[in-house]
């Protein structure tokens, strides 16, 4: 029997008692109004004790339901309820310990999934590092603990503290805020990693992530495919040229013997013709890979970043040094030029386009900036291997002969994207402090 059937029940036999007493009492007393006073009143007391009676299941249900719910915003889902009535509050009851038994699947599918995920990143070969509001280290994968404090548990402490170990390259691209790349000496090695850094809100809270992939195998692996493909590039453009060459030297024999010399000139012409594109070609390349070792000297600030000005336009918003620098000028200069070019190419203005120069300690920094697109994260990553390029006529040497360079210098290259558009690329250089003529 449904809970409204029973009410409705009670309901009207307690209108039927009470018209029953009141016509009862009312012929006795032969007062209509007084009779029906004191079947009230005599009423009153039965009738609330049978709704008390009605009621004593609804209250201990809405108690027992206030306990689970209390359960539920703890996390606790094992509770349920004791459903062995067949009426609505039966219902509720069995429909309550069905919702709790979906809870308590979904809460250990979610266990389930978040200790695969555990797994997945702490064994990941990519360094995550995940830093609170207060710039606290909230989780720290295995790799990320071994790059920063040998193993050693990370979470709680600041990030600062835990770089103050890193490379001072790592701590640079970190402070950047952006994503970049770099190399730097990790236990006698030469690496170059990926940083890459997004700020999200996560419960309420906001969070930065940071994720350090080392790029030096894939870079290897890259080198050499790139290398086959120069090779193939080379022979394409040899064949091209050797083959007209051949041809024209055996057409010139024939003219020759024959005694037509007036054709001769023509002959030697497209000959010479082919050749010069044939040494152009080539010397491009031969450049770079026959880079001479570094000779550093002083070098003038005011009068270098003049003669740097009058290749290629820029803005300088900072003060140049007034220690000079100590590098080898020409090859600096040239690696340069090719990035104030590329600057320019990228869609930076004059003004747009920033040449920053600082020396600090024992290092001296040269930066370029622009306003352009920036670099998506796959050509980040490849933007330093040789003959890599995303223009159709690009050589991809611009970048990989600044690189060759810094690296000859003892220095490195960093690339990183600006916030709100364009890209920075850094030269650090070692400094040394010498007396003019040592």
């Amino acid at each position: 029997m449904s809970l409204r059937v029973k009410l409705t029940l009670l309901l009207l036999v307690l209108v039927i008692v009470v018209a029953g007493l009141s016509a009862w009492a009312a012929h006795l007393l032969n007062n209509a109004l007084l009779a029906w006073l004191l079947v009230v009143g005599a009423a009153i007391l039965p009738m609330g004790w049978l709704a008390a009676r009605v009621m004593r299941p609804i209250a201990q249900m809405l108690r027992a339901l206030a306990g689970t719910v209390a359960s539920y915003r703890e996390g606790d889902f094992s509770l349920s309820l004791v459903a062995d009535r067949d009426d609505e509050l039966g219902e509720l009851m069995t429909a309550h310990n069905e919702l709790s038994a979906a809870l308590r699947a979904q809460r250990a599918h979610l266990v389930q999934r978040e200790l695969l995920l555990d797994t997945v990143m702490q064994n990941s070969p990519v360094a995550l590092v995940l830093v609170d509001a207060h710039e606290r280290i909230a989780y720290a994968n295995i790799a990320a603990r071994h790059l920063l404090s040998e193993g050693r548990s990370l979470n709680g402490l600041r990030f600062g503290d835990a770089l103050t170990r890193a490379p001072p390259a790592l701590r640079s691209a970190a402070a950047a805020q952006s994503d970049s790349l770099f190399s730097t000496e990790i236990e006698g090695i030469e690496e170059t990693f990926h940083l890459s850094q997004r700020a999200f809100i996560l419960q309420g809270q906001t969070f930065r992530l940071y994720l350090l992939k080392r790029l030096t195998r894939e870079l290897s692996r890259q080198e050499v495919s790139t290398w086959k493909k120069l090779i193939r590039v080379l022979s394409h453009e040899l064949n091209n040229s050797l083959g007209p060459l051949s041809s024209l030297a055996h057409s010139g024999a024939e003219i020759a013997r024959r005694g037509d010399y007036s054709t001769l000139p023509k002959v030697f012409a497209a000959i010479a013709e082919r050749a010069e594109h044939l040494h152009h070609f080539v010397s491009g390349y031969a450049a770079f890979a026959k880079l001479p070792a570094p000779r550093p000297e002083h070098v003038d600030w005011p009068v270098f970043v003049a003669d740097l000005a009058r290749q290629q336009p820029f803005a300088t918003p900072e003060a140049l040094p007034d220690l000079p620098g100590w590098f080898d000028r020409v090859q600096v200069e040239q690696a340069l030029i090719n990035l104030l070019k590329n600057a320019h190419e990228a869609g930076g203005a004059g003004p747009l386009v920033e040449l920053l120069i600082t020396c600090a300690g024992t290092h001296q920094r040269i930066e370029v900036r622009d306003r352009g697109s920036g670099m998506s994260q796959t050509v980040l990553a490849q933007a330093l291997l040789p003959f890599y390029s995303t223009k159709r006529s690009g050589t991809g040497l611009g970048l990989a002969l600044a690189r060759e360079i810094a690296e000859a210098h003892g220095g490195r290259i960093q690339l990183a994207n600006r916030d709100g558009g364009g890209l920075s690329v850094t030269l650090d250089l070692p400094y040394v402090r010498r007396e003019a003529g040592a």
